[in-house]
């Protein structure tokens, strides 16, 4: 039965001032009335919907209690594109990007007279999200993703309260933000997990995404997270002439906006600002990892433009990178998939931006020496946001004489065989003898099933060792003759999740690019770049395994070195076994191949670029694939059969590398001229 007329009017009007009284507690945190008085409000609104279940709104309260679990998470592709932000660590380099900015508008002459003012916000350390509402009612809410699709979250996004459910106006909108935990909600979030035996989170970013990522909405209301959003990327109506009156007008539609962002008329106010900030970064409850600094006027960011990757108008100017002391229990050798051996540190565990790190690349011998690092040492380690942690030197004055120096050893055990190791002539790196132990072999496995080589969804390092370690899987074809029942057997496995896997694994069969099997293949050398050049010559497999050496070594880009590591791989019986094993369970195709004659017909064919620094209208991907349409090949290094290096702003060493054989440097223009 329809409810009666008079108790729509009262719904209306209690979910009217619900959601307006919400609004001023959580987003605008200024409170007209007391707790219990609105807690008495949201009892009748409730008791109403519980009644007459037919008038709950869309933007009711009660769809932030969260609802039942999903099944799963659908794949969203985002209307506008997510962009991220190119990184500034030093004053030096914030005012680079000024005269980046500066350069640019002049030469379009849109700048004139005009003086540029740079809109200054905190860069929260939380999970990107992508909120979309139509007719002023939020429709989806997305993570990230790869930046053209993410996850659908809109469950539990509507359980944060203060994410509008409805806008004050009935508009079309995409809004970015991001969400948040504050420190004071993870310590009791965490004290609860070390009463229930579970493990803790790491720190509030952590936290927040995984509450997002919960298939449960209702684990994600009970996390009381937040957030602040910082960006329209669409919107029905005319949008704002500034990014500072665009703040205002998303608190304006109910949004809630960090308060701390200013407008400044100078890149100097600008890092003044970030030098408030960086000694303040703590104070506020909620994690923030350096500023963002922006354009403030919408036509000069409109001309400014995008890379591809990151907008021109804008930079993200990160705080120093967290430095903190802890000591050097161990230095052991971890083996690669190219049995080469890696030194790594393994260190009294400590906290160091976030995370708790208890090991640390050393790279090489070098590295060693270089830094004089001893077992027992104490050490300076950095770590900057996500990036992996660096010892940057040793104090040598806290030593006590007890100390170890590392010392290569001659035999290591995980190396298979006798264990012999052999230095790499020419390098100042060490690999196993044996080429078939069960590190290297499990290193391979891993490799084979990464997203840089046959990219297979749920083939994870810990599924390919829990293979390996059963006896499933000795080598690549084995993937592709697993069942259903071989997975069942397995801890952590049922029905719907096996046969998950085996849909996914005979998925990947029927179609496999030649050049990714070439980079899964571990072939000595041989990475994405290398694997692409070879399926742009070679139409098969067959046929870069039957390719003498020397005509491997004249396709530029490949050389003696690499053409040698190829061909002794390819004469190998075990490998050549291995490859007609796998065309029985593989579809090999080869989009990348063009026939020679084609090939020497191209504008850069023969020619070998390198790529240093970051360029303004191109990403580091776009130009590689256009320097390869038309004929050229791509290195990572510097050496006299470079043809040209491409040194954009902020070039690295390989531009000295240039400089010191020779070879011909262009600059962003004259290589964008040379493609045209």
């Amino acid at each position: 039965m329809p409810a009666h007329k008079s108790v729509q009017q009262r719904y209306a009007k209690l979910l009217k001032e619900v959601n307006r009284h919400r609004y001023l507690y959580y987003v605008l945190d200024a409170p007209e009335i007391a707790d219990t008085a609105y807690d008495e409000l949201e009892k009748e609104l409730f008791g109403i919907e519980a009644r007459h279940p037919k008038l709950i709104a869309a933007d009711s309260p009660s769809h932030r209690v969260g609802g039942a679990p999903l099944p799963g998470f659908k794949k969203v592709r985002h209307s506008v594109a997510q962009w991220s932000f190119n990184d500034a660590f030093t004053p030096k380099e914030l005012r680079e990007f000024d005269v980046r900015v500066r350069r640019m508008l002049s030469q379009g002459e849109s700048l004139g007279t005009k003086q540029i003012e740079y809109t200054c916000e905190l860069k929260i350390d939380g999970l990107k999200v992508v909120l979309t509402y139509k007719k002023g009612m939020l429709t989806t809410a997305a993570t990230r993703g790869d930046g053209v699709v993410g996850e659908d979250v809109t469950h539990n996004i509507k359980t944060i309260a203060s994410v509008p459910l409805s806008l004050t106006r009935p508009i079309d909108l995409v809004v970015e933000g991001e969400v948040w935990m504050s420190e004071g909600n993870l310590k009791e979030i965490n004290a609860a997990r070390r009463a229930r035996g579970e493990p803790e989170f790491a720190n509030p970013r952590n936290a927040a995404a995984g509450s997002i990522r919960q298939l449960d909405p209702k684990i994600a209301a009970s996390r009381n997270l937040d957030t602040f959003m910082y960006d329209v990327a669409q919107t029905s109506e005319e949008l704002p002439q500034t990014q500072y009156e665009e703040l205002l007008y998303m608190r304006e539609l109910g949004f809630k906006v960090n308060p701390h962002h200013t407008l400044v008329g100078s890149i100097e106010d600008a890092i003044q600002y970030w030098e408030k900030w960086k000694s303040q970064n703590k104070a506020q409850g909620y994690w923030i990892d350096g500023i963002v600094v922006k354009v403030n006027e919408r036509k000069f960011q409109e001309v400014l433009g995008h890379t591809g990757k990151a907008p021109r108008f804008a930079v993200a100017f990160k705080f120093p990178a967290e430095q903190v002391t802890t000591v050097v229990e161990d230095i052991v050798l971890q083996v690669g998939r190219t049995g080469v051996l890696t030194p790594v540190a393994h260190l009294r565990p400590i906290s160091v931006a976030g995370s708790t790190v208890s090991r640390a690349t050393l790279h090489n011998e070098d590295e060693i020496k270089r830094l004089d690092v001893r077992v027992g040492d104490t050490v300076i380690l950095q770590k900057a946001g996500d990036v992996i942690p660096d010892i940057v030197s040793v104090l040598t004055e806290l030593r006590t004489g007890k100390e170890k120096p590392f010392c290569w050893p001659t035999r290591v055990p995980e190396c298979g065989g006798t264990g012999l190791i052999e230095r790499i002539p020419g390098e100042a790196a060490w690999r196993c003898v044996a080429k078939d132990s069960f590190a290297v072999r499990r290193r391979v496995l891993r490799h084979f099933c990464s997203r840089g080589a046959l990219n297979i969804e749920g083939l994870g390092t810990k599924t390919v060792d829990l293979l390996l370690e059963q006896g499933l899987v000795q080598s690549f074809n084995d993937f592709f003759t697993l069942t259903e029942g071989d997975l069942l057997a397995l801890e952590g496995f049922a029905e719907v999740s096996a046969k998950k896997l085996i849909d996914s694994i005979r998925k990947a069969a029927k179609h496999i690019p030649l050049s990714r099997l070439l980079a899964g293949l571990s072939v000595p050398h041989v990475g994405e770049e290398t694997a692409l050049l070879l399926a742009m010559h070679y139409k098969t497999i067959d046929d870069i395994a039957n390719t003498q050496e020397d005509e491997l070594a004249r396709i530029s880009g490949v050389g003696e070195v690499l053409a040698k590591a190829i061909h002794d791989f390819f004469r190998e019986a075990i490998n050549r076994n291995l490859v007609k094993r796998l065309k029985k369970v593989l579809h090999v195709a080869n989009p990348d191949f063009m026939a020679r004659s084609n090939l020497a017909k191209l504008p850069l064919a023969g020619k070998t670029f390198v790529l240093t620094g970051t360029m303004e209208n191109l990403s580091r991907d776009e130009a590689k694939e256009k320097i390869r349409k038309q004929g050229g090949n791509v290195s990572s290094s510097v050496s006299k059969k470079t043809t040209y290096v491409v040194a954009g702003e902020e070039a690295g060493s390989k531009l000295g590398a240039a400089e010191a054989l020779g070879v011909k440097v262009l600059s962003e223009s004259e290589f964008l001229k040379l493609l045209k």
